[in-house]
């Protein structure tokens, strides 16, 4: 089965932009062309992409599943595109990208290793912060955040979520019991954000907690992912980082997972600035 790719650009604009008249601003087209396209589309793929809902759309089911596989194909031509006419070669400038510190310190050496080879004279300054930057005021270009941002004038996509868990080192488990549900009140915690906050997360799910089980914090994540391995305390971990530590053992199987979305995120210069562009095409490629 063959479709025109223009349709293909149309449906991720839609999606996208949320909307119609929005996705044929971008695309500099007419409303009446962009509808035509996506039922085009959809004729040609034999399935529903988008509900209309007064003058917003929403992605079907099916509208879900192609979105990934469409997005891939957008990312592999717009880096075919560039390297064919040597323009990656020749994008320059400094692009910020914010994170956490373990994202910033696990996950963007190796993105950053792939977009050197790709655009050896860009200068990429990771900004490892824990906190929220403010992408209006430009504090950075690139935003990888846990929480969907509610500032205007921002494009966002939602490209994972993160599963963590509780997990513990082998010398913390051999000094205490194994930790449960039912005895969690006489272990320690780490935490890297406000003892409140925790204990608001925590106990709705069952778990018998107070401040003294939070003896031991800090707001560098770095800093209280060592002190878990140091055997001070359990510790709320991704998946991607403590499972590829052999100094850490999932503890805490009775707690059901936690879902943290994540969302990467930049301001509108990214429609006219290539080096943006390029960068946070590849970390949609690569977070995915």
């Amino acid at each position: 089965m063959t479709f025109d790719w223009n349709l293909a650009k149309t449906f991720l604009a839609v999606s996208d932009e949320g909307s119609l008249s929005a996705a044929a601003r971008v695309l500099s087209q007419t409303q009446p062309t962009v509808s035509r396209q996506i039922a085009a589309l959809e004729e040609a793929l034999g399935v529903t992409l988008f509900e209309r809902t007064g003058r917003s759309v929403e992605l079907t089911h099916s509208g879900i599943e192609l979105l990934d596989h469409v997005r891939a194909m957008a990312i592999g031509a717009n880096m075919v595109s560039l390297t064919a006419c040597g323009q990656s070669q020749s994008i320059e400038g400094q692009v910020r990208i914010t994170a956490s510190e373990l994202m910033s310190a696990y996950i963007l050496p190796a993105v950053l290793q792939d977009i050197s080879n790709q655009a050896p004279s860009l200068e990429i300054n990771v900004i490892a912060d824990n906190g929220v930057r403010d992408l209006v005021r430009r504090e950075a270009d690139i935003a990888i955040r846990h929480v969907r941002p509610d500032q205007p004038n921002l494009l966002m996509r939602r490209v994972c979520d993160q599963t963590m868990r509780f997990y513990a080192s082998p010398d913390y488990l051999r000094k205490r019991r194994q930790p449960t549900k039912t005895n969690v009140s006489i272990h320690q915690i780490i935490s890297f954000v406000d003892e409140d906050r925790m204990l608001d997360y925590l106990r709705p799910i069952g778990l018998d907690l107070t401040k003294a089980n939070f003896r031991f914090s800090s707001s560098s994540q770095l800093v209280a992912l060592e002190m878990a391995r140091r055997g001070l305390g359990m510790i709320i971990a991704p998946d991607w980082i403590a499972q590829g530590l052999t100094d850490f053992v999932h503890v805490l199987d009775e707690v059901e997972p936690f879902k943290i979305p994540t969302w990467l995120v930049t301001h509108n210069e990214m429609r006219t600035s290539r080096r943006i562009r390029l960068v946070f095409d590849h970390l949609v490629d690569r977070l995915s």
